[in-house]
């Protein structure tokens, strides 16, 4: 293919249908898995351990947690009983960790995707929109490998591991949906204003203590509940616990309500997406 074949109007106007962003996808199904392949194995590139580090990374983090919330300040979990372990407290904790990881790295990232990439913007035919869905996919692998460790030590912990576990993809996916519309206006803002990135990082912050991730939702008080009810994060991490942890299923009804939104606020960042980069390489 000749180099004017690759070249582009990078002004042109770009399709914001379902149909074309599902198209989209699937057209570009192998460049996807290709690029998080490379994305994950990148990150531990040059290291001793390589994607080792994947496991101890959250275990480490894990350990700390729970060593400062469970010892240092006492916490207790309500529905565990006063004389839960400090694994079964590791265990709950760990679930929210994992949910507020996946959201985290990506929403992190997101306004520094396109920056990252300068050269697919102007010069080659490249997909942009497809930036968010691999950092989404590299975000999931390591969301998988947390899972994978958390229900390994469940299972040796507890001799058993709750058969609703398996409903954890169902349940985090909606997360996935809602996230992957958040980063697409990100990645798009992120272009124009690049202060978009340190503002996200003050709002991943607080957004961790605003999560029930250190504390059950029933230890906060009433007149702030509403509050914490509202942080999108709330609902998957307490849908999560109650599948991995307590053996419930899930709120299905919630669930369906929530997918509907985060479908809605996903499209409506893709079309943003689509409608902001034709800017791009005028600013870039």
């Amino acid at each position: 293919m000749s180099r004017k074949s690759l070249t582009i109007n990078p002004h042109a106007a770009q399709p914001t249908s379902l149909l074309a962003l599902g198209a989209s996808l699937w057209r570009h199904r192998q460049l996807i898995a290709q690029m998080t392949r490379r994305e994950v194995v990148g990150r531990y590139k040059g290291s001793a351990l390589g994607l080792t580090w994947s496991f101890f990374n959250p275990v480490f983090m894990l350990v700390v947690y729970t060593f400062v919330f469970s010892e240092i300040f006492n916490a207790r979990w309500d529905g565990l009983g006063a004389n839960a372990s400090k694994t079964q407290f590791a265990m709950v904790l760990f679930v929210g960790m994992i949910v507020l990881g996946l959201f985290n790295e990506l929403v992190n990232r997101a306004p520094a995707l396109i920056l990252g990439n300068v050269n697919y913007v102007k010069k080659v035919v490249f997909p942009l929109e497809i930036l968010p869905v691999i950092a989404l996919c590299a975000s999931c692998f390591h969301s998988l490998i947390s899972l994978a460790v958390l229900l390994v030590a469940f299972g040796l912990f507890n001799g058993y591991v709750p058969w609703t576990a398996v409903f954890i993809p169902l349940i985090l996916l909606p997360l996935c949906v809602l996230t992957l519309g958040l980063a697409w206006i990100l990645a798009s803002l992120g272009v124009f204003l690049r202060d978009v990135g340190q503002f996200v990082t003050i709002i991943t912050t607080v957004l961790t203590f605003l999560s029930p991730v250190f504390y059950p939702v029933t230890a906060v008080p009433e007149r702030f509940r509403d509050v914490i009810m509202a942080n999108p994060l709330t609902f998957i991490i307490e849908q999560a616990r109650g599948a991995l942890i307590a053996g419930k299923i899930p709120d299905w009804p919630g669930l369906a309500c929530y997918t509907v939104i985060a479908g809605i606020c996903a499209w409506l960042g893709y079309v943003w997406f689509q409608k902001t980069r034709k800017g791009f390489a005028d600013v870039l």
